[in-house]
């Protein structure tokens, strides 16, 4: 199978370059202002997801409530408890910033885009799958900062959970609300724009990456992490992926799932979003310096997910298109 670069990991990694040659214009203080750009960045970013939610598939996904519950229990139960357990394996031996990288990977919601995405290629279940994601999503808002802040507490680091919430329902909900009721006036432009408006969301990510990168620059944060920081995360972000992606295809055999509904369970279930992730974390943890080690796990765990998924979504569809030929053929 040939894979296609995607210019946004690229930008990733430049934008990581970016901050470790010039970390002053995105650091605190710094000339792009980042106190109130990486704000307005979240609203936007949240304006064009809620103009581009079409409100008559995400309610055509509704009725499959197994479905939707193996999703969001493997969103915030099973991935939460299984970060629990490998920051207790881990002890000591990790920073604690890429401690809490792992526990806030494992506490985001689900993509939306790639969810759907993989789920269509697959020949599954696009509405459940649009359901689910969206869900995940405005779960996330609350669920996320609840299991974060019940981690930071067990480590003798209380979280002002309320005004996290409180920021996290401004700046995302809102405008994600704001999105939708401009759907009438903005939709049929939006669907038109659709190509540019997606190349304008991922723009707006890799700024806030660039930015949540200049203060641990600026600071040394990653002075003597090198290559085994990023070894180990690459390591406990593919464990953490096959772990929950075995777990959901057995329990989506087990539910008796038809071959679409295992495809929405599976790709909406273990799947995290660096989207809505990385703002969440510019929310969430504000200036902290070490916000790049935090975000380390889920940049890793993106890619992964999409590769690995990719090449689900097209074996699984050939199975089907094979069975459906079959059943033809026969008949």
């Amino acid at each position: 199978m040939k894979l296609k670069l995607d210019w946004f990991l690229t930008g990733m990694a430049l934008a990581i370059g970016l901050a470790w040659l010039m970390p002053d214009p995105g650091g605190k203080g710094g000339a792009l202002h980042p106190e109130l750009l990486n704000k307005a960045g979240v609203a936007l970013i949240f304006f064009l997801n809620g103009l581009g939610l079409s409100f008559a598939a995400l309610k055509a996904g509704t009725l499959r409530w197994p479905l939707h519950l193996l999703v969001q229990t493997s969103t915030f139960v099973l991935f939460p408890l299984l970060g629990l357990l490998a920051l207790w394996a881990a002890g000591d031996h990790l920073p604690a910033d890429l401690r809490l990288g792992f526990f806030f990977l494992c506490a985001l919601p689900s993509t939306v885009s790639s969810s759907v995405a993989m789920t269509a290629a697959a020949n599954g279940n696009v509405p459940a799958a649009v359901f689910n994601a969206t869900l995940s999503s405005l779960l996330g808002v609350f669920l996320t900062p609840l299991w974060i802040g019940l981690m930071l507490k067990q480590g003798g680091q209380p979280m002002p959970l309320g005004k996290v919430v409180l920021d996290l329902v401004i700046w995302l909900v809102l405008p994600l609300a704001l999105g939708q009721l401009a759907r009438p006036w903005l939709g049929a432009w939006a669907a038109r724009h659709k190509k540019r408006l997606g190349t304008a969301d991922r723009l707006t990510i890799l700024l806030l990456v660039y930015t949540s990168f200049c203060d641990s620059m600026k600071q040394g944060v990653w002075s003597g992490q090198g290559g085994w920081t990023v070894a180990v995360t690459v390591a406990g972000s593919a464990a953490l992926f096959f772990i929950v992606l075995r777990a959901t295809t057995w329990a989506s055999d087990a539910l008796g799932f038809s071959p679409g509904d295992r495809a929405a369970a599976v790709f909406c279930g273990s799947k995290k979003t660096l989207a809505s992730g990385v703002p969440m974390a510019q929310l969430i943890f504000g200036a902290h310096p070490g916000l790049s080690l935090v975000l380390l796990p889920i940049m890793i765990y993106h890619p992964l997910q999409l590769v690995v998924c990719g090449a689900l979504a097209g074996r699984w569809a050939r199975e089907k298109s094979e069975k459906e030929g079959a059943v033809v053929k026969g008949g």
